[in-house]
């Protein structure tokens, strides 16, 4: 059934794809396109932006600070709905499905397996993004930035910021923190009921770096391989079996989500929680959800590193303002706002050597974290994302072979 439905998945995308073969081409000429001209024609409009909108922190950013930044800057007036995935993935497919005009979308906050299916079906306009001034501060050879789950980005969508999942603990309650996937079972062994982890992008995030521990990371390396996935997910499938009758209730359920993991560990009836931002442990405690007592770490297992990006439907009726938009939140005073763990805490995506004098003097000046590691340590156990499939082999199997047994 899972193998059906992943082919099913595949063809539909490929469909889609040779559909777009005999469309006409965009109506924006980028090869003769200069940044003048972007701003002449992207002010004065009103924008559709669709992203997660699952965290108060990012929500409060975007309607605090960048709606009414660009609004004073361009007078675009930006409009947030909520959708990401396979939600924001449908929406783009029924437009190109029914052949419509124009898009009811305009931004979109994307990445990884979400990246790679728009690519598949077209959806996204591009490349684009050597256009925008600010992006000249982007590392962009960095493969945690440079590449999205092992794709290239090839100008389709922009780099917004950089994390890396880490394990939140309370540290009254843990003292000798597992850092091996042995010393992570005797753990949960040792006290039932405290560890789990959710079976969407955080959990599944946290699956990839034990498959890749299993595996090795040059074994995983480059676009996905079926037998190579067949061979490991055995090994990890085996593993996570042995965790799951000591995890919280018994492994009989899981978190629906990271937000429903962080509320049962601020209850006390998790000793542990996971976030795929490394500072979201400050971010949390100013936030008053979790007490001072949180701390966080990365096992020497390693953790995945990987980049979100902001991307424009390629049936946008407002790729201009799009890009004014994208180049705001790239730019250093916004990066560097949500770097802060009372903001955000988000891992910037500039090289902090292409900033001014003066922009780098307050990077220095601002306090980034407490609580949270310093990225200098955690960046020597970082591990690359893997190609896009395993993510969505994983998800399914983890449907068949843990929830349904």
């Amino acid at each position: 059934m899972r193998i059906l439905k992943y082919i099913s998945r595949l063809i539909l995308l490929f469909s889609l794809v040779a559909c777009q073969a005999d469309r006409e081409p965009q109506a924006i000429d980028l090869s003769q396109l200069s940044w003048d001209q972007v701003v002449e024609k992207g002010q004065s409009q009103k924008l559709s932006m669709m992203m997660w909108k699952g965290d108060p922190k990012i929500n409060a950013y975007m309607q605090n600070y960048i709606k009414p930044h660009v609004k004073e800057k361009y007078n675009i007036e930006l409009e947030i709905v909520s959708g990401q995935g396979n939600t924001l993935v449908q929406s783009l497919m029924n437009e190109i499905q029914a052949d419509v005009d124009q898009s009811q979308i305009d931004l979109v906050w994307i990445n990884g397996e979400t990246f790679y299916q728009l690519r598949q079906i077209d959806a996204l306009f591009g490349p684009w993004i050597d256009k925008a001034p600010h992006a000249k501060l982007i590392d962009f050879d960095n493969p945690f930035i440079g590449k999205d789950f092992q794709q290239d980005i090839e100008g389709y969508e922009m780099p917004w910021g950089n994390v890396q999942m880490t394990l939140i603990y309370n540290s009254d309650q843990v003292q000798d923190l597992p850092q091996t996937r042995s010393e992570l079972l005797t753990f949960v062994k040792s006290h039932p009921g405290k560890f789990t982890f959710d079976h969407h992008f955080t959990g599944l995030t946290f699956m990839k770096s034990l498959l890749i521990d299993i595996a090795g990371q040059e074994e995983l390396a480059g676009d996905f391989d079926a037998d190579k996935y067949e061979k490991f997910s055995a090994d990890l499938f085996a593993y996570l079996n042995k965790l799951k009758s000591y995890l919280w209730r018994k492994g009989e359920v899981f978190p629906e989500d990271v937000a429903q993991m962080h509320q049962l560990f601020a209850a006390g009836e998790l000793w542990f929680t996971m976030s795929n931002n490394d500072a979201e442990v400050d971010n949390k405690i100013s936030e008053g959800l979790f007490t001072k007592d949180a701390r966080a770490y990365v096992p020497d297992f390693g953790s995945i590193q990987n980049s979100h990006y902001l991307g424009i439907p390629r049936k946008s009726a407002h790729q201009y303002s799009a890009m004014l938009v994208i180049n705001e939140m790239i730019s250093p005073a916004a990066q560097l706002h949500k770097m802060q763990p009372e903001v955000w805490g988000d891992g910037s995506v500039l090289s902090p050597e292409k900033l001014s004098e003066t922009m780098q003097e307050k990077w220095k000046n601002t306090r980034m974290r407490t609580n949270a590691p310093p990225r200098s340590v955690i960046q020597k156990k970082a591990l690359q994302e893997l190609a896009p499939e395993y993510m969505i082999r994983l998800a399914d199997d983890f449907q068949e072979k843990i929830l349904q047994q």
